[in-house]
């Protein structure tokens, strides 16, 4: 683990890139910025109350040099983000709601990334996931011809990583959405230095299986290798076979990936779930994420029981997406 994240953090970019965090007075993520900072590895911007924070940050003996910090009650650009965010909305909300939202921590962070003032966001130590989610959605949207955001973890125990999705986000993936998050997976895995390699995953091998849910892994299977022709992928495969050289042998003799998929798209949030918490928990590996795919600049989402660790993990994370996604 170590070794993969100092790789991140020359990837990072240093204090050009700027990552934002709308829960500045949470001890984690204010701990976790004064780190990052530190250790020149991006230049965290803050969110909320200056002499809140300052005070926070003398209690918790965090310097916050190299740091930016913005009030959104202080705000003097104000006005220019809320005609930006009423022009961004097209008609869904009216100045007055405007002005309301981006007293919202999460909505102004955003905004900020929005209005290239900031490269990324980190959020959800202290929101759901659907607060951090939502503002992101109606304003830095989803990249040209993708139609919805899917989360992907690294699953990493010593010199193995193996990337899983979508693990956090879609429910019920259909046939276009799988083949979505299967080309986004492999994108993400690229930046983690894995040569994508990727395995659609059924309760099914080539056709031994046949229902319903075992022919929406085949279509998405199908777009995916019109939308990335260039892509290593096959399926559908039951998990032994997209791991095991002997077991692909038998049940997949002539496809490309012989056992040795490092790319694992699940057919459904149910079984991604249960599926990385498996591999943590009884396998051994640690869980790096989930990081979210598909927008149009990166924002992630932290887990509530999160550490200062994961903290400063999940920044190096979106400081790297940003530069991979020419931000």
């Amino acid at each position: 683990m170590a070794d993969l994240f100092e790789g991140l953090k020359a990837k990072a970019g240093g204090w050009d890139r700027k990552i934002v965090f709308p829960e500045a007075l949470d001890p984690r993520v204010l701990v976790a910025a004064g780190r990052l900072a530190a250790d020149g590895a991006l230049t965290p911007v803050l969110i909320g109350n200056m002499e809140a924070i300052q005070e926070k940050a003398r209690a918790l003996d965090v310097s916050l040099e190299r740091m930016e910090i913005y009030d959104p009650e202080k705000y003097v650009g104000i006005d220019e983000m809320v005609q930006a965010f009423v022009e961004r909305r097209k008609g869904k909300a009216t100045e007055a709601d405007a002005r309301k939202l981006l007293l919202d921590e999460n909505y102004f962070g955003t905004m900020l990334v929005f209005l290239n003032k900031a490269h990324g966001l980190v959020s959800g130590a202290a929101h759901s996931t659907a607060d951090t989610v939502r503002p992101a959605l109606q304003i830095v949207k989803m990249k040209p011809g993708l139609s919805k955001t899917s989360g992907v973890f690294i699953m990493v125990k010593g010199e193995e990583k193996y990337v899983f999705a979508d693990c956090a986000i879609n429910i019920a993936p259909d046939s276009k959405d799988l083949a979505e998050i299967a080309v986004e997976s492999a994108k993400t895995a690229k930046m983690f230095d894995i040569e994508p390699r990727v395995a659609m995953l059924s309760f099914s091998t080539k056709g031994s299986a046949v229902s319903e849910e075992t022919k929406r892994v085949e279509e998405a299977l199908q777009l995916a290798r019109e939308m990335a022709p260039e892509l290593i992928i096959d399926g559908e495969f039951q998990f032994d076979a997209a791991i095991v050289p002997s077991v692909a042998q038998k049940k997949a003799p002539d496809s490309p990936i012989q056992g040795d998929a490092n790319v694992f798209i699940f057919p459904s949030l149910e079984a991604g779930n249960i599926g990385y918490k498996i591999a943590q928990r009884l396998g051994g590996y640690e869980a790096v994420g989930p990081i979210l795919q598909g927008l149009n600049a990166p924002v992630n989402d932290l887990s509530r029981g999160c550490s200062e660790e994961d903290v400063y993990n999940l920044a190096l994370i979106t400081a790297v997406q940003s530069l991979d996604q020419g931000k």
